[in-house]
């Protein structure tokens, strides 16, 4: 096994992206607590999972279409097409909840399918595919309607607005339980069967894992399929948090969820990473935003910044690691 020496300690190199991105998430949250008063406490940690909880999800399955060293660009049109179709099928029809929410996971995971199908039987750049599926869901969503629709299904509302009480007058929404409960049945899926590891072998070295006989081309159609199924269940968490379905809602957030997985460790050629990384990741850049939201005085645009600088400095450490674990 190839290892890098920190010190006098020689450490696996595959592990050293995660503990560089624990190690700034303890930095950053230390920083706050001395420069911030209220800053450093359980609760802060825990609001950063309760608005960032959706994009947790969307980054989960991002990064196993990361580590088969493909892309996609689509998952923050299908988050806001899953919003769409919740908010008008429950304000229209007035269709019950537990029929819209899996409608809605079907519908994107049939989306991330046929892109993942494109991608393998046309051999076309996941770039292209997934960009066309990003202009396809967004251009879906003003089918609907352009204007914001409003969410107000009681059992809908009542499960989004209730909250989880834990010690200490801390508290966390059930979309963290479900976020948390989707990493660990990923982080389970990608370590623990034979699918995880054709993920990684496919990554790794697309050519070596067809010579060892492992399903490529159904490995790549089906992270597609759950990149598209983390999609519309994170737009179905970002419905519980905005309680509203609109066409503009996460734009960009493909970039936040592959600056997650980046920052956290995952190579963007594939074949390395681990999604503790990816949640890491996640808590960075929502730590970025409390930061300035505790600041006051700071545009809210100066998290794009720090996030843009942070994504460079990664990418860096990512070449300086693979370069350093090919000697």
């Amino acid at each position: 096994m190839t290892t890098l020496t920190a010190g006098r300690v020689g450490l696996p190199a595959k592990y050293l992206p995660v503990l560089v991105t624990g190690c700034l998430l303890a930095a950053m949250f230390v920083a706050g607590g001395i420069r911030y008063e209220g800053f450093a406490s359980g609760q802060v940690i825990l609001n950063v999972f309760i608005d960032n909880a959706f994009l947790l999800v969307v980054a989960v399955g991002m990064t196993f279409v990361i580590l088969t060293g493909g892309i996609d660009l689509s998952v923050g049109s299908v988050v806001a097409l899953s919003t769409m179709i919740s908010a008008s099928l429950m304000a229209g029809p007035g269709w019950p909840p537990y029929l819209v929410v899996p409608l809605v996971l079907v519908i994107g995971s049939g989306l991330g399918l046929v892109m993942g199908y494109i991608v393998h039987a046309f051999d076309i750049q996941p770039f292209i595919v997934t960009l066309a599926g990003m202009f396809l869901a967004r251009g879906l969503c003003y089918t609907i309607g352009t204007d914001s629709i409003p969410i107000e299904d009681p059992a809908f509302t009542a499960f989004a607005q209730s909250r989880i009480d834990l010690f200490a007058d801390m508290w966390i929404s059930p979309s963290v339980i479900v976020a948390l409960v989707v990493v660990g049945v990923a982080a389970y899926v990608l370590h623990y069967t034979r699918f995880g590891r054709a993920v990684y072998a496919t990554g790794g070295s697309e050519q070596s894992a067809l010579l060892m006989g492992l399903p490529v081309g159904r490995t790549k159609i089906t992270v597609y399929t759950v990149s598209g199924f983390c999609s519309a269940l994170g737009g179905v968490l970002l419905s519980f948090y905005m309680l509203s379905g609109y066409g503009l809602h996460a734009v960009g957030m493909e970039l936040d969820a592959i600056a997650a997985v980046v920052i956290g460790g995952t190579l963007l050629t594939g074949g390395s990473g681990f999604l503790l990384g990816t949640v890491l990741g996640v808590l960075v850049l929502g730590l970025i935003q409390t930061i300035i939201s505790f600041e006051g005085t700071l545009s809210s645009w100066w998290t794009k910044i720090f996030i843009g600088m942070l994504l460079f400095v990664f990418i860096l450490l990512q070449r300086l690691f693979s370069a350093r674990s090919r000697r």
